[in-house]
């Protein structure tokens, strides 16, 4: 299976409709046509982390500056970074909005990704974190839109999870 590079346009091009200037990023195979695009486009600032978690902090600047920001990452990094969303994103009403690789879900063919598709659900549903699913590249743009701005109307982390639908071909 390949990642499509036609979604992964219909998704930047959403984040770019939706204003978003800055991203912050860690390398993943279903992102990497994401992580090009940004890299590529002189109006976005692009910043690769080491942790997720890194990410947060990054988001919290961004927005304290006035910025949007897009924070993209796997789902095992949103696990990673529990701890920034809890106690910086939650805590201090920081919105972040996430678009997250929805690895190890229905059809995963690697079982080192099913553990993290297994909880990703339920640890946002624990967290009170609203989130949907993308699969169709006709309505992601208007999704990211609308998850950008409900991280800033309600002042709180949302998710959007990139589904296997929408990622590969």
């Amino acid at each position: 299976m390949t990642v499509s590079r036609d979604n992964s346009l219909a998704v930047y091009r959403g984040i770019k409709a939706a204003g978003v200037k800055s991203i912050s990023a860690l390398p993943e195979t279903w992102l990497v046509y994401l992580l090009q695009l940004a890299e590529d486009d002189p109006d976005v600032h692009l910043i690769e982390v080491a942790k997720e978690e890194e990410a947060i902090g990054i988001a919290a600047g961004a927005y304290l500056a006035g910025q949007p920001h897009l924070l993209l990452m796997q789902n095992h990094g949103f696990l990673a970074a529990i701890n920034g969303i809890v106690s910086l994103a939650m805590s201090y009403r920081i919105p972040l909005c996430m678009l997250i690789a929805l690895r190890g879900h229905w059809g995963e063919p690697y079982p080192w990704h099913t553990q993290g598709g297994i909880h990703t659900e339920p640890v946002l549903r624990a967290l009170g974190i609203p989130f949907e699913y993308a699969r169709d590249p006709a309505k992601v743009g208007l999704q990211i839109k609308q998850a950008l701005t409900f991280a800033q109307s309600s002042l709180s982390p949302v998710a959007l999870l990139l589904d296997r639908e929408l990622m590969e071909d």
